[in-house]
């Protein structure tokens, strides 16, 4: 698309984009809503593991069964996704998640059966998350995948950032099993706004004609040939495990390293959540005049080269700064992944890719943490960070000097030949005895630029 008209089609502000399109305001209200409830419901699990039990361990399980198992299932949770209408899809998990948060709340159970009850939750969420990030693209144009993706990412943020302080003022009031029940209402809340959405069935429901393991093995071999699909995969991945070991290690900078109180360790820990809304907000503003490539790289660097800085920081002032511009890069990586998987991957595979790749990061993350911890006990902080942002540093280079060559091939592939009609090179095309030569192939589309355009026909609805 030229510069004139990529100009003459501008796409709108996200507050107007939301007032225009129903069902994506649907979809932005639901997440608000069902974030800030998990937020909430976080909390208040986690003081009641710990009161009743008195084990760390017990909240390290909590944790696990709610962040770590679900990953697990990525290529299967994301197969749901390709073979069942997206609306509906969403409504069911909403509801189910609701109704074991509510289970949860009236019964307060023992910890074994908790910990069921959190991770069948926690599945339920883990099939939402690619069905959620599938629907976007049927919702909007794609001129507006960029804004969308950056409002959604702002408004779950914001509920994340503010459900615990919510939290923090209504345990006093309604105990552990209220907040409980907040949160059973907001999965209720969020499936009814969801009704608001239009009918998105499968794209392609013909082309899976197996069991769900059928589906998520093609899921996962499409993502293995497909060059551009797996460098960003793997890229992201990458960043997290090397990064993740930053909410341990900014616990122990600032306690033992910079010699400060609990209270900074809150302001650190604080900061990338500031630096993620800010970003966000800027690119609901700003991200339609960014090419998405760029950004991901740029956000893996931002992201990771943050961490190494604050292994260098002098002060807690100075850790946080560079944590809150950290913040901007994770929130770049997230809009850009999100948008150029969107544009390349077909429909019908889209629920697949996204599900691997959460379940995938979900993994790294787990390993970040465990390996982190043998590094910070094995070194210290400052040393741990520089290693992982270094670490970071590095994969990003990796993806920055592949994923442009990926991305042409990806938008203007080779042709392949037909064994039945190419014509023999020792055969005469003619009569004229001299053999034919062929054609030179050109392409004038959007191949020609690292900038993606998908296909009408690949969108859903």
């Amino acid at each position: 698309m030229s510069t004139v008209d990529a100009d003459a089609e501008r796409a709108p502000s996200a507050f107007r984009l939301l007032k225009a399109n129903r069902p994506l305001r649907a979809l932005f209200t639901a997440r608000v809503v069902s974030y800030a409830g998990d937020s909430l419901s976080l909390v208040a699990l986690m003081l009641h593991v710990a009161n009743t039990t008195g084990q760390g361990l017990a909240v390290a399980l909590l944790l696990l069964v709610g962040d770590f198992v679900p990953s697990l299932l990525g290529p299967i949770t994301g197969a749901i996704s390709d073979r069942f209408d997206l609306r509906r899809v969403m409504i069911v998990c909403e509801v189910v998640q609701g109704g074991l948060m509510l289970a949860i709340a009236l019964a307060l159970p023992p910890l074994p059966l908790l910990l069921a009850l959190v991770g069948a939750r926690a599945i339920a969420g883990q099939v939402f998350q690619p069905a959620s990030r599938s629907a976007i693209p049927a919702m909007v144009g794609e001129r507006d995948l960029e804004t969308a993706n950056s409002s959604i990412g702002f408004g779950s943020n914001c509920a994340e950032a503010f459900g615990p302080l919510v939290a923090a003022a209504l345990l006093p009031f309604i105990g552990v099993q209220g907040v409980l029940l907040v949160d059973a209402a907001s999965f209720l809340l969020s499936a009814v706004v969801l009704l608001a959405t239009k009918a998105m069935p499968p794209a392609a429901p013909e082309a899976d004609e197996g069991g769900l393991l059928t589906s998520a093995k093609v899921g996962l071999g499409y993502i293995l040939r497909t060059k551009a699909v797996r460098i960003i995969s793997l890229g992201f991945c990458a960043v997290v495990m090397f990064n993740g070991v930053d909410d341990v290690a900014l616990v122990l900078l600032a306690k033992d390293t910079l010699r400060s109180g609990d209270s900074s360790v809150g302001l650190l820990l604080g900061a990338v959540g500031i630096g993620l809304l800010v970003g966000y907000a800027l690119l609901t503003r700003y991200s339609g005049k960014l090419a998405m490539p760029t950004l991901l790289v740029a956000g893996f660097l931002v992201s990771s080269a943050g961490n190494f800085l604050t292994g260098l920081a002098w002060s807690v002032a100075a850790a946080f700064a560079v944590q809150a511009v950290r913040g901007l890069g994770i929130a770049g990586m997230d809009v850009a992944s999100s948008t150029m998987l969107q544009r390349m991957v077909p429909a019908g595979m889209l629920g697949r890719v996204f599900g691997n790749l959460y379940g995938a990061i979900g993994v790294a993350a787990a390993v970040s943490y465990l390996a982190g911890g043998v590094l910070l006990d094995a070194t210290n902080a400052p040393v741990t960070l520089m290693i992982a942002g270094g670490g970071g540093v590095l994969f990003t280079l990796v993806v920055a000097f592949s994923l442009p060559k990926a991305l042409r091939k990806h938008t203007d592939p080779e042709p392949e030949p037909d064994a039945a009609t190419a014509p023999d090179p020792d055969k005469p095309a003619d009569g004229t005895g001299v053999p034919e030569v062929p054609a030179l192939h050109t392409h004038a589309g959007p191949g020609s630029s690292v900038e993606l355009d998908t296909p009408a026909e690949q969108k859903r609805g």
